[in-house]
């Protein structure tokens, strides 16, 4: 996991998840990922959304590691950074392999169980 400034594991993986929640900020991202980098005007024109909108939303994905913003001239460009979505993954990954194991560990306690009865 990637721990933010000031932040441990656990909340970054919070904020992604939290800023992920929203389905403009996703689509926000997807654009991203397809364009490379854009400005929040070229993201507005994309959108049902307002450009004053968009710099919000990418606050949001900002302060959650996802984007980031480079200033080119007068224009900021964004772009997708990938860290923070990749540890997140990894966590879900973590989350799933545990749960895989537990319930295959009640799937052979049943099976006993049940071989006992027999």
């Amino acid at each position: 996991m990637i721990a933010e400034e000031g932040r441990g594991p656990a909340e970054g993986v919070d904020s992604v998840l939290a800023a992920l929640a929203d389905s403009t900020r996703r689509q926000l991202l997807d654009v991203l990922a397809a364009q490379g980098e854009a400005t929040a005007t070229t993201l507005a024109e994309r959108l049902p959304i307002s450009r004053q909108a968009v710099v919000k939303h990418l606050a949001v994905l900002g302060a959650a590691g996802l984007v980031s913003g480079a200033r080119v001239g007068r224009e900021v460009r964004y772009a997708v950074r990938p860290a923070a979505l990749d540890a997140a993954a990894r966590w879900m990954a973590t989350l799933a392999a545990d749960w895989d194991r537990r319930l295959a560990t009640i799937k052979r306690l049943a099976e006993a169980a049940e071989r006992e009865e027999s």
